[in-house]
């Protein structure tokens, strides 16, 4: 995974989380279904970054 990959995928569930907790404080279900939404959607991205590098260092493992 890029680093960039990286950053922009932490920023989306960090980004997630504090809408999650804004809607909280506010009483904002729509923000607080954003902020959950945001934050699933980082970490399914994450997760396949994660298997890509997996087997990128798998075939690297097997050269």
């Amino acid at each position: 995974m890029g680093l960039g990959d990286k950053i922009s995928n932490a920023a989306e569930k960090a980004s997630g989380t504090a809408k999650e907790k804004l809607g909280d404080a506010t009483d904002n279900k729509d923000l607080q279904a954003e902020g959950a939404a945001d934050k699933v959607s980082g970490g399914a991205k994450q997760s396949v970054e994660n298997i890509k590098d997996a087997g990128k260092n798998l075939k690297d493992g097997l050269s």
